[in-house]
């Protein structure tokens, strides 16, 4: 006669077993791992490095800051010298900043539209990308249909290819097959979504596949259909990965210069910043003096989106990159 054991006194044998020499878990046998991975990045050495890198990369950044201040006659002329020289010298104005935000502040057009104008592309083109690239990634996380796999290999190979040799056939295909006027945000926004949308399905989908499949079931049971397991379940799920592509999409768009001189035109109506940054020290560079101002006044949105959204930063860029 066998006498089976009580399900305590047999979770029990697996614990003692386990212990004893058996197969580990995988939370387990990873878990010294963790611990040593842990002790590595918080040691004093690393610590002290962090902090050399931070410094060698904040100091460029300071002497613009410094030099944004600094008079004309000290940054260009004979009377020029280096901006550490501000610290000896105090002499400092504002009227770099006057005269590259305000209206005939600069050659062509002020910064103050360029600016606008930035913000009129970035922005749509960041919820383009962050709706489809959402959806996308949920279908083929957990939808299921024939050539899924082969799908998804497909769009993460698209990040292979080189911007450049997509822009002329794509602006080829705006201009004479599409009929899309030039020089309008239209080109730019359907661009910049194309151009973003690979790596966005690519990050999203890392995420959205380590949710539970018991929440997705859950939710089915419920009589949920996909999308509003999509939007009820995913998304708020999902806010983390989310943010960390919208800093990564915003950031990518208004520091981006090539794609908007292929379709924007070059007109000032459309431009975003980054062009007039480029134009702005005029043909001999007579102007550089205001580089440093207007490079400071270009970086005001993109500190505060980064800063805004840092705490679901890390978590974002971590999503399924690490186990147990």
């Amino acid at each position: 006669m066998t006498v089976m054991p009580a399900p305590d006194e047999a979770a029990n044998t697996r614990t003692a077993a386990t212990r004893g020499g058996g197969t580990a878990s995988p939370v387990e046998s990873s878990a010294p791992i963790m611990r040593r991975v842990k002790s590595k990045l918080t040691s004093r050495w690393a610590t002290a490095a962090a902090l050399v890198i931070a410094v060698v990369w904040t100091i460029p950044t300071f002497g613009l800051l410094v030099s944004s201040f600094r008079p004309a006659a000290k940054q260009v002329g004979p009377r020029s010298d280096g901006w550490w020289n501000f610290f000896g010298d105090w002499q400092f104005t504002f009227k770099n900043y006057a005269d590259v935000t305000a209206a005939g502040g600069s050659q062509s057009a002020n910064l103050t539209q360029y600016f606008a104008n930035s913000l009129a592309i970035v922005i749509p083109v960041t919820v383009f990308v962050l709706v489809l690239a959402s959806m996308a990634a949920y279908i083929f996380a957990w939808g299921k249909f024939r050539g899924r796999e082969a799908a998804f290999i497909f769009v993460f190979a698209l990040q292979i290819i080189p911007l450049q040799m997509a822009l002329i056939p794509l602006l080829q295909l705006f201009t004479q097959v599409l009929q899309i006027p030039p020089g309008s945000y239209t080109q730019l926004w359907i661009a910049h979504t194309i151009f973003g949308l690979p790596l966005g399905i690519f990050l999203l989908h890392n995420f959205i596949s380590e949710i539970p499949g018991e929440v997705i079931e859950a939710a089915k049971m419920d009589g949920a259909g996909h999308t509003t397991i999509f939007w009820r379940v995913i998304l708020p799920l999902s806010v983390p990965a989310l943010a960390s592509l919208a800093i990564f999409q915003f950031l990518w768009v208004w520091n981006d210069l090539l794609v908007a001189l292929v379709f924007s035109g070059g007109t000032a109506d459309v431009a975003p910043i980054t062009q007039r940054l480029a134009e702005i020290s005029g043909t001999r560079g007579a102007r550089d003096y205001l580089n440093p101002a207007a490079a400071f006044v270009s970086i005001i949105v993109p500190l505060a989106v980064f800063f805004s959204l840092q705490r679901y930063f890390v978590r974002g860029l971590l999503a399924g990159g690490l186990k147990g």
